[in-house]
């Protein structure tokens, strides 16, 4: 059997700022998460949204399991991005290289799984619940946006491989 692997250009700020955002988000939905929090629970909706008893059922019986697995996701992208360091101070030059990003094909779905769940957690820390919310001018939805283009990158890619 062949393993297939991508290759995802990225300065190495952008790396390290996506290694940060990766580590956030594993810390929280990691041991200590809050599930009252709003972006933990947008991470796990219910299906039964006019049902509230099916819907804690739901949610009792299934949490856990969804957020151990945006666990994993997320230390499988943070150990592709292991090369990334915030360690000193970089030049300008040194800050803008790009630096590939290797993904096996086998944790394409785990980026692209956390890839889109960052942006849900970003999304309900900003109050975006539809394109409506989405202030294109204000610099706080920027990482909204780049997160969304990373995740449009990483597909790309996978479609030209498969």
């Amino acid at each position: 059997m062949t393993t297939t692997t991508l290759v995802i250009p990225l300065a190495y700020l952008e790396g390290v700022h996506l290694a940060q955002l990766v580590e956030d988000f594993a810390e929280l939905v990691g041991a200590d998460r809050d599930v009252q929090d709003p972006a933990i629970v947008r991470l796990t909706p219910s299906p039964y949204p006019e049902d509230r008893e099916a819907s804690d059922s739901f949610a009792a019986s299934t949490r856990e399991d969804l957020l151990d697995r945006r666990l994993l996701d997320a230390q499988t992208v943070r150990n592709a991005l292991g090369a990334f360091r915030a360690d000193g101070d970089l030049s300008e030059e040194e800050a803008l290289a790009a630096h590939d990003v290797v993904i096996r094909d086998t944790d394409v779905d785990a980026w692209m799984r956390t890839l889109t769940a960052l942006r849900l957690v970003i999304a309900t820390r900003l109050g975006i619940v539809s394109d409506d919310d989405h202030d294109a001018e204000d610099d706080r939805y920027g990482i909204y946006d780049w997160l969304g283009y990373r995740l449009e990158t990483v597909i790309q890619a996978a479609d030209e491989v498969s």
